[in-house]
């Protein structure tokens, strides 16, 4: 599908920003390229949709060279998901999500119907939320938004340069699982930006590595966990992930994030609206003074009741869920999650001190040595 070829860029001033550059994606595959600031991630990226030309080589997408592409035509069938979103503000979603398929002369009824299914897709009600615009959705809605938009033309390629390192935690945790589930449906070959070798091993088919304009190993999220190539993958990768001992036993506290926002019973949904959208969140753990957990809001729940400004975070909570103290094993956490919960709130002597998400919990996991329950042998 996509192929480098001895690919090199050197700028004017001299900085050599990819060194001969040599690898092959395959269609329908996830690739992540990961590695410090300055490694030529990005470049790498831009240069499959022709924002930066190389200096030397060759790129081909199915067998064509791109160089002999005119460059609009070309952008139009590569899919753009960047860190900032870039929907623009004056455009409802409905048009923003359009506005590729519009200019390529799609018929009025093929493009609205794209709109409905692919809002469906992410879970956004299409009557509620297409005549939007940007500034009333989440941080989380809005990214979602930018991603489908990606998709409406139909593009056998999609290009996402570090799409969801602007959110919170739990809302980059529901689109890393939203882009897993999406891409078992859609298949496309999508080459993806991140800085964050967890998001990496949880989202992509394979996994390039990069350091100083070169590629250092280009592997399965197994295999580079499994064999790291030398000492600086093994930095990379994290020496938590390849030192735990075989009888290692997570809890609760090692598979939870930290940094959860909350609010207090009182706020009225005005004010909690703006919360989650300064924020970015989808959802707010509401608390007492003393961080004791009285419930969960979500968006859905905020937006539902709105219309009614006597109603406050007490009124709209959801009190029916489960709790994990810090140092539940995490056997206990999973059994939890199978019995379909989507988070889980950790407290410690009564006060809530981090949330668990299907993904956390995974990315705790992800390559450690955990020795299973009654038995001698090891679960990886």
């Amino acid at each position: 599908m996509i192929t480098f070829k001895h690919v090199g860029k050197k700028y004017p001033d001299g900085f050599v920003a990819l060194k001969d550059i040599d690898f092959h994606i395959e269609e329908g595959e996830l690739v992540a390229l990961i590695g410090p600031s300055g490694c030529g991630k990005t470049t790498t990226m831009r240069m499959i949709n022709r924002l930066i030309e190389p200096t030397s080589g060759q790129i081909l997408i199915n067998g064509e060279d791109i160089s002999k592409k005119d460059p609009v035509e070309l952008r139009r069938n590569i899919g753009y998901v960047i860190q900032q979103i870039g929907l623009l503000p004056h455009m409802t979603i409905e048009d923003n999500i359009t506005l590729v398929p519009r200019l390529k002369g799609w018929e009025k009824e093929r493009y609205e119907k794209k709109v409905d299914e692919l809002l469906n897709l992410v879970g956004l009600d299409p009557e509620e939320y297409k005549s939007r615009f940007p500034a009333e959705l989440s941080g989380g809605q809005q990214q979602r938004v930018g991603v489908i938009r990606a998709l409406a033309a139909e593009p056998p390629i999609i290009l996402m340069d570090e799409p969801f390192s602007a959110l919170d935690p739990i809302s980059r945790e529901q689109l890393q699982d939203e882009l897993v589930q999406l891409q078992e449906n859609i298949k496309k070959t999508i080459v993806f930006v991140t800085h964050d070798m967890d998001e990496a091993i949880k989202i992509a088919d394979r996994i390039a590595i990069m350091k100083g304009g070169e590629i250092i190993q280009f592997d399965t999220p197994e295999k580079i966990l499994r064999h790291p190539k030398n000492d600086f993958v093994k930095g990379f990768i994290g020496e938590e992930r390849l030192e735990k001992g075989d009888n290692f036993q997570p809890v609760a506290e090692d598979l939870m994030i930290k940094k959860v926002i909350t609010a207090k019973p009182t706020r009225g949904l005005a004010q909690a609206l703006k919360t989650m959208k300064t924020y970015k969140v989808d959802s707010l753990l509401v608390t007492d003074h003393q961080n004791q957990l009285l419930g969960i809001a979500t968006i859905d729940d905020v937006e539902r009741y709105y219309a009614n400004e006597d109603k406050t975070l007490r009124d709209i909570m959801n009190q029916d869920y489960q709790t994990v103290e810090a140092d539940t094993p995490y056997t206990d956490v999973a059994e939890i999650f199978a019995k379909g919960a989507v988070l889980i709130p950790v407290l410690q002597n009564g006060k809530l001190v981090g949330l668990i998400t299907r993904s956390t919990m995974m990315r705790g996991l992800a390559g450690m040595k955990i020795a299973a329950p009654g038995e001698g042998g090891t679960i990886k």
